[in-house]
């Protein structure tokens, strides 16, 4: 009798390192792009794998995000020259000027000069002046995956993948590390509230990183962990299809190194599925959730105002396992992908229970921005359907008698376009449900696709349904509506979250007028 057989590789995933690919709207395709589900155009640029003394010195465009900045972190405390643009100043550029980075506000081809190598995200569109320069100059030009690779070195890699719920599940896994004596490299897309960092290179032998599939790039990572919390369809404009995103993830695990572990929601069918898929492998495979059929099962789950509680049995056991700051069912599943990974890294659970317990939260994850005037304005990164219902259920949760008012910025203009109808049922769960227009991030517009699209599914009655396409008047309508005990959620990709502290002092304006004397 023969022994299992490795299940072939899905066809590679490549992806365009122009970012030409990415940046066309859906009606304007590039030439080589086929049917859904196809390979991107592929390029050695997105394939590199620096050695970090390769590097020379390096060149950030959009140097602030979320990303970004933390490869910027890494960098710095490597020993590295880094030098960087953004489009305004903010906090994140400050800070990075106080660790050592030069960040240029504005762009412009003149900061290239002196530079090595210049790295660049998806964010970024294919014509920026600074990469149109820098390809000119016959310059090496990195995708952030790439120069983090080079950055981590030698570390022990932990991906954690998914269409939802990576920087909260890593946020969780690191804390825990580090409260368990651990001094591990990470990389997040959101700041830690303990820490006020979204990446660090520790001294300890794993870094742990939020995996990016939104363009292929966590296919550059060789992780000995990694996670797949789920598998839905998104970033479309990518991948073609559902069947094209399954299939990247496919891929995903042919790059865990040899007897390396997944960790897989069973609750999930995506994600059920690239498990089912990798079993084949020389590959360890573990899921967790609340179906029957996990190794790591989620039971008893209390969604409270301002945390969760459930507990874990099956592979790993633990009781009533509270994630402090984190509101929300599906948080408890992000809890129990991260507590399975403590226990293969034989973390004592104890601790790491103890820890989540008071676990602060991550900024732009159902983050309490502040109250006024009896009103409580909460901020969420969800851009998705699944992630907006998701925060809606969550904050009903914590909204207690009042009403809930989700304000929502829309993110791309392809994504608007395929689940405008999805976006809208999600907003139903509101009480009064704001739209505002698109954040366009890298795309070109699309001929007809406002948030209007949006605004016209929500099934809502008309007084509590309203479309407003200009940012600057949002924040005035919101305070308006808002009474005192709602709750407010703004939620989005794009800039929304700016608009909280206006919102707050609109309030406190409001409340002061009523109790003059």
């Amino acid at each position: 009798m023969t022994g299992p057989t490795e299940p072939p590789a899905p066809p590679e995933i490549e992806i365009a390192a122009s970012g030409a690919a990415r940046s066309q709207s859906t009606y304007d395709r590039p030439p080589g792009w086929s049917a859904p589900g196809a390979a991107l155009v592929a390029s050695a640029e997105t394939d590199a794998r620096p050695r970090l003394e390769d590097l020379g010195r390096v060149h950030i465009v959009g140097i602030a995000g979320a990303g970004m900045s933390g490869l910027a972190r890494i960098l710095l405390a490597r020993g590295v020259s880094v030098s960087g643009s953004e489009a305004r100043e903010s906090d994140t550029v400050r800070a990075l000027r106080a660790l050592g980075a030069t960040v240029h506000v504005g762009h412009s081809a003149g900061h290239l000069d002196g530079i090595d190598t210049v790295v660049y995200s998806t964010a970024i569109p294919p014509g920026h002046l600074e990469l149109v320069a820098a390809r000119e100059r016959g310059l090496p030009v990195l995708r952030r995956a790439s120069a983090l690779a080079a950055a981590i070195g030698d570390r022990r890699a932990i991906a954690v993948a998914g269409t939802h719920g990576k920087t909260t599940t890593t946020s969780l896994l690191t804390v825990a590390a580090q409260a368990c004596g651990l001094d591990p490299s990470f990389a997040i897309g959101g700041n830690l509230y303990e820490t006020g960092r979204n990446a660090h290179f520790g001294s300890g032998e794993w870094a742990m990183i939020e995996a990016d599939e939104s363009d292929g790039s966590f296919l550059l990572l060789a992780p000995e962990i990694a996670v797949v919390t789920n598998v839905e369809a998104d970033h479309l404009e990518n991948y073609g299809d559902l069947a094209g995103v399954r299939r990247a993830f496919e891929q995903f695990t042919h790059h865990i190194v040899e007897g390396g572990l997944l960790v897989a929601c069973a609750d999930d069918p995506g994600s059920a599925a690239v498990a089912e898929y990798a079993r084949g492998r020389n590959l360890r495979v573990r899921t967790y959730g609340e179906s029957e059929s996990a190794d790591v099962r989620v039971t008893e789950v209390v969604e409270g105002p301002s945390s969760v509680t459930f507990a874990v049995s099956g592979a790993v056991g633990r009781d009533a396992v509270t994630l402090g700051a984190l509101v929300g069912r599906h948080m408890a599943l992000n809890g129990a992908a991260a507590l399975t990974v403590a226990a293969e890294l034989e973390l004592e659970l104890d601790r790491v229970v103890e820890v989540w317990r008071a676990f602060a939260g991550v900024q732009r994850r159902f983050e309490l921005r502040g109250t006024a005037d009896g009103v409580r304005v909460y901020d969420d990164y969800a851009h998705h359907p699944t992630e907006v219902a998701a925060s809606l259920r969550a904050a009903r949760a914590a909204s207690g008698a009042g009403r809930l008012i989700g304000v929502f910025q829309p993110g791309t203009y392809s994504r608007t376009q395929t689940f405008a109808a999805e976006f809208g049922q999600a907003l139903g769960l509101a009480d009064v449900a704001v739209v505002m227009d698109i954040f366009p991030a890298r795309e070109l517009p699309i001929p007809g696709v406002t948030g209007a699209l949006i605004a016209d599914a929500v099934p809502l009655a008309a007084e509590n349904m309203i479309y407003e396409p200009s940012w600057a008047a949002t924040a005035g309508r919101v305070a308006a509506l808002a009474r005192p005990g709602d709750l407010v959620m703004t939620m989005g990709i794009g800039d929304v979250y700016l608009m909280c502290p206006d919102i707050l002092r609109l309030l406190t304006a409001r409340a002061s007028v009523r109790d003059a004397p």
